[in-house]
Formats: C-alpha cells, structure tokens, sequence
C-alpha cells in the first residue's frame, strides 16, 4: 500500500503540469459490451488488455476465448507483417549443430590470426555477431508476445523460461537463447511438465549454462543436478538430501552436448546405450554405470533410461505439484496465494500427470482467482507494464523496431536473457515497486505516450520513422477502461492539454502500474 500513496503522490505532481482537457476518440464500440469481469480476466490472462483483443473475446464469447487460451493450435496465427519480420531473421527456424560448429571454428580461426588488430577485429565482429542473435531472438519474442492472439501461451512461455532461467552471457549462450525459447519452452508451456522438463534438460542452453555438459565419470559436476531439485522441480525444504543431489549428478554423466555429425567411438558394448538428437548427446563412455539410490529408490545403472526414470520420480514427487502450482499463482494471483488455492491447483497437477493446461484451469475456476480479479494486488512487472502500454497505445498496428523495448526492459531490471544467477527474475509485486523503478516508468510512459518512440523507425542507415501516434483514450477506454479509475486519476487526466499529455498520465497512473480489477475502486469518504 506505501507505494500507491507514493505512486499516487508523484502522479499528482506530474499531473498539475497541466491544465486543460484534451478532446479526442470516438466512443463507440462493441468492445464496450464486455463487463468490468471480462477485461480484467482478460487483462489478467494476457499481455495487457486492447480494444482488439476485447474485441475478439466479445466476438466468440468469455468461456470460448477462455478455451482456445488454454488450448491453442501448435502454430500461432501471427499477423501478416510479425511473420515477415521473423521469417527474415537468421535463426527464425532454429539453430543446427552445423551452424554452431561453424560459429566455432570462426572463433578459433580468428583467435590464430598473427596480427594483433586484424585478430582483434575478428573477435570483435564475433562478439557482436552472437549480440545481434541474442537481441533478434529478444526482437521474436516481443512480438510474438504483442501481436499473438495466442495470449496465455506467451505469458506461460514468459513463465517458464524465467522458471528455466539461461544467462544469454555465458559462453555462446547468445546464439542459443532464442532457439532454447523456440524450440525448448513455447512447445511445451501449456503441455505436460515432464514434456516441458525433458526438453529444457536435452538444451544445449540449458547443459552449457549449467555446466553439464562436463558432467562426467570421474568429474562429476552437481550444478545442474542441484539447481534441477531446488528451483525447476521439488524446491528446497522438501524432503531431498545431499544424498540425493549427488545420486543425480552421476545420474546425469554424460548428458551432454556434440555439434559433430559423426558419432564417438564407442566400445561395441556401449553403441546401443548413445543417445543423439540435435546437439544433444547422451554419451555412454562418460556415464557412471554404477547403481544410485535416489529419492529412496534403487536405480540400476543402465544408462540413459536412469536419466528418464531419475525425471520421473521427480515429476510425480508431491513436492513438484506444489511448487509448480504455487509458482504460479504467485504469477497470477498474489505475492501469498492462499494454501487453499494451491492445493486446488496441486491436485489438478496430480490428477493430470502434470497437464499445465489443467493446473490453469483449475487456477481460474477457483473462488481465490475470482477474488483476485476484484483488488488491485496484481502490481506488474517491467515486462508486464512495457508489453501492456504498447499494446494498448498502438493496438495491432505492428511495431517495426523492438530495440526500444529492449532498452526499457534492461533500464528497468528485467531485460530478455540478462538474469545471471539461474532463479530467475522475481515473480511478487513488492520486488519491482521501488522509487528508481517508478521513475524510470514515468519516463517511459512519457516516450510511448508521446510519440512512436523509435518503435516504427526500421533498423538500418537509411530507414526513415514512419509516422504512428499512439491511441490511449480511445474506444476501449470510454467503454471500460474509464471506470476502473479513481476520481483523482480521472480529475488528473481531465486537465490534460492534449493527447501526448492525456497518454502520459494514464500510462503513469496508478492504476495502470497494476492489473485491471474487475470492479471500480473505492472511493474515500
């Protein structure tokens, strides 16, 4: 609550910069039909409620748009121009082994070279070659979060690559980081857990950040196999021991990665035990055959089939149904979900063998999410707040430069691929309502409410900004939005002097810095 009365304090001060009303927006539309409930669930489930998308939900109906939220086609029906943006992107389709083994061999070749600056300017050229990877990997994953109808699945996508956190600045990790979201995390963030455990685990990303991929007989590293436990699965404080952290690190010897095409040379004996796919590799040779007692189970070494058995104790632990369920109602529903509601959530988890769809679902049928859609709790993070503010102020109207949301996001703490340690960024209101973040908002408020921001210039030497104003009071507004506000914010944003002005304020009211409620607030007596 202190930071509203700051927040509210500072909106005011920015607020009596102006003076008089600005008057623009039509206020018809059928946007308007869907209640006060609707477009906060919807807000709630998505990147940020906009007229088009309330449009769309009013169109099919709350309970059908509900539907295809948890249940979305394989491939998202992206705009005309999201796609093509994409398309035209090096590593839009993945990244081979052959593509990485290439980037090596130019990284060794480069440091061979006799003269001090030409090798220099090669290993700089390098370096910024995995840059712009990393950041056109940002670019696809902004956007496909803007412009999807296919909402839910990105804010999961969102979810679980912050669960699975990579650090874009280890190693090559740059050139990985867009393909481990692809390929890894988006398949899988409404599917089964186990499926979506198993695909980050077989990650280049995921080995190389965790150190794995050096994880060997004889050299046995205990990184990933802790870090699995502790924040991807059971969670600390449930039950597992040291013991147990050791057991799975030699369970996971030989889990590694090879970008060469051909096989290792293996005894005849060990041949039938290699596992490859992609970049993945299970090598036999480095595996510890002995036998493991985990999780007070006796596997027997054999090989890989230990690594799918170990995964399989952990997905159906009790303890994972509940720390999954309670991650995320922390991300939708409060910074304390009520235990009530966790075990809702823990017991769909079970009852489905881990259908994340189902874990959802049950979230949002229950008593404790209906609640939460009535407060004002729901305080967004950077990401949320940016993402959001676009899409209301330009809609569908596609961006043609996501660099300028990929500086805010750094600014305010929360960029793509820049966590380093592997819990992942916060998930509660209260870690990103400080005085500094605020500033920075109001500040980036004031850019995407006055103008394109850069958003609609093309990169390159000669690309000229194309023109783009963004549309904030417009019909959603008048048709919804309006009432949600306090009299003070509407007081604020009637003294506005024109449209840039009026955008700025709202953008930096308190009610947008938190998820739409579902009921219009109080008013003091």
């Amino acid at each position: 609550m202190m930071f509203k009365t700051r927040n509210a304090k500072k909106f005011a001060a920015v607020a009596a910069i102006v003076a008089v009303m600005a008057t623009f927006g039509n206020t018809g539309s059928r946007a308007a039909e869907l209640s006060a409930h609707d477009l906060a669930l919807i807000d709630r489930l998505s990147w940020g409620v906009n007229a088009s998308t309330a449009e769309r939900v009013r169109g099919v109906g709350v309970a059908v748009w509900l539907q295809q939220q948890l249940h979305p086609p394989a491939e998202a029906a992206l705009p005309g121009p999201v796609s093509v943006q994409i398309d035209a992107m090096p590593d839009a389709r993945g990244v081979t082994p052959a593509t990485l083994l290439a980037l090596q061999e130019q990284a060794k070749e480069a440091n061979q070279i006799a003269d001090e600056d030409q090798r220099k300017a090669a290993k700089q050229a390098q370096q910024q070659m995995m840059t712009d990877r990393a950041k056109q990997a940002a670019a696809r994953s902004i956007l496909r979060s803007l412009y999807t109808p296919d909402q839910l699945r990105e804010r999961m996508s969102w979810f679980w690559l912050n669960h699975f956190n990579v650090h874009q600045g280890k190693a090559d990790l740059r050139l990985l980081v867009g393909d481990y979201e692809d390929r890894a995390i988006r398949p899988h963030a409404l599917g089964k857990f186990g499926a979506l455990l198993r695909a980050t685990l077989r990650h280049p990303a995921m080995l190389r950040y965790l150190d794995n991929s050096g994880n060997a007989a004889g050299r046995v590293n205990e990184n990933y196999a802790r870090e699995i436990m502790e924040l991807h699965t059971m969670g600390v404080g449930s039950g597992y021991t040291q013991a147990d952290v050791e057991a799975l690190a030699k369970i996971f010897t030989g889990v590694g990665i090879d970008l060469k095409p051909d096989d290792p040379k293996l005894k005849p004996e060990l041949r039938p035990l290699l596992v490859r796919h992609s970049a993945f590799e299970f090598n036999p040779a480095r595996h510890d055959m002995s036998d493991k007692t985990f999780l007070g189970h006796l596997i027997q070494g054999r090989g890989y089939a230990e690594v799918e058995e170990a995964l399989d104790l952990i997905v159906h632990h009790p303890a994972t149904a509940q720390f999954i369920s309670r991650k995320i109602a922390v991300y939708f529903v409060s910074d304390n979900p009520p235990p009530a509601l966790i075990a809702r959530m823990a017991k769909a988890f079970t009852a489905s063998d881990g259908d994340i769809a189902a874990v959802l679902s049950a979230m949002i049928q229950s008593p404790e999410f209906e609640a939460a859609l009535k407060s004002s709790e729901r305080f967004k993070d950077p990401v949320s707040y940016v993402y959001s503010a676009v899409r209301l102020a330009y809609d569908d109207k596609v961006i043609a430069n996501t660099a300028p949301i990929q500086n805010w996001l750094n600014r305010l703490g929360e960029g793509l691929y820049n966590r380093q340690t592997p819990d992942g960024y916060a998930l509660t209101s209260e870690s990103w309502s400080g005085p500094g973040q605020m500033m920075l908002r109001f500040e980036i408020a004031r850019q995407i409410g006055s103008g394109s921001a850069g958003l609609f210039k093309p990169e390159g030497p000669d690309a000229k900004d194309r023109p783009a104003f963004p549309l904030v009071q417009n019909a959603l507004y008048f048709g919804g939005l309006r009432q949600t506000l306090s009299a003070t914010t509407r007081t604020a944003l009637d003294k506005a002097i024109s449209p840039q002005d009026w955008n700025t304020l709202f953008l930096s009211s308190p009610e947008f810095m938190y998820r739409l409620r579902a009921e219009a607030p109080h008013e003091p007596s």
